[in-house]
């Protein structure tokens, strides 16, 4: 079979890069100091890494919000829509097809950024697991306060548990997420394309119907 001729789009805007790495750099260094804070390991300090925890928790706050205005402001949002379109096929390819050899069932393209399982991972984390994650980090962060606010009655205990459970569940998808990063045409095809914004793609890719529904 012959090789398909590949070409280059502009699939990644310069914020969505500047987004990506600057939420890379958060995350991480929020995971880094709240792991020391609960014991696991001794790094910057325990009160040296509870003040880095909540300034770099309130800026990924402020980040998130400026990501929320973005993507509803442009319509990028459409992208997340999610869609049980050709969902068994991605889930087949990621579980066993890729391992074969086999061609990716949805191609990558402007219109359509994300196949169905990245759709459904990313919107469940964009609005469920962030969310209880920093809802959770803020009540932990005032716990001195609740008496004050009227929630006295919460158990501390259980807030502890919800943002390390989410801590851990977002720990689980960067580490599957960086290995995702290697699956492209070469191992570093998807990550030139977060620093460039140009991904390449097969020339005859075809847009499936229902990616044409994210168009504006």
């Amino acid at each position: 079979m012959p090789d398909k001729k590949m070409i280059n789009i502009y699939l990644f805007t310069r914020f969505e890069r500047l987004w990506h790495w600057l939420q890379m750099f958060l995350i991480f260094t929020l995971l880094l100091s709240g792991f020391e804070v609960h014991g696991l390991f001794t790094l910057f300090g325990f009160h040296i890494a509870v003040k880095v925890h909540n300034y770099v928790g309130l800026t990924w706050l402020i980040s998130f919000a400026f990501f929320a205005f973005w993507i509803f402001t442009t319509g990028e949002w459409k992208q997340y829509i999610p869609t049980t379109k050709k969902m068994l096929e991605v889930v087949y390819y990621y579980s066993y097809g890729i391992f074969k050899g086999e061609e990716h069932p949805v191609k990558k393209r402007k219109e359509a950024k994300h196949n169905p399982l990245q759709r459904l991972v990313y919107l469940s984390i964009a609005v469920v697991a962030l969310p209880i994650q920093m809802f959770s980090g803020f009540l932990y962060w005032g716990y001195n306060s609740w008496n004050d606010w009227g929630i006295g009655w919460l158990n501390l205990e259980v807030v502890v548990f919800v943002h390390m459970a989410v801590a851990f569940g977002i720990l689980s998808f960067i580490i599957v997420h960086v290995y995702m990063t290697t699956t492209g045409h070469n191992i570093f095809s998807h990550i030139r394309a977060m620093i460039t914004g140009w991904e390449e793609v097969e020339e005859d890719t075809v847009i499936e119907e229902w990616e044409k529904k994210v168009k504006t």
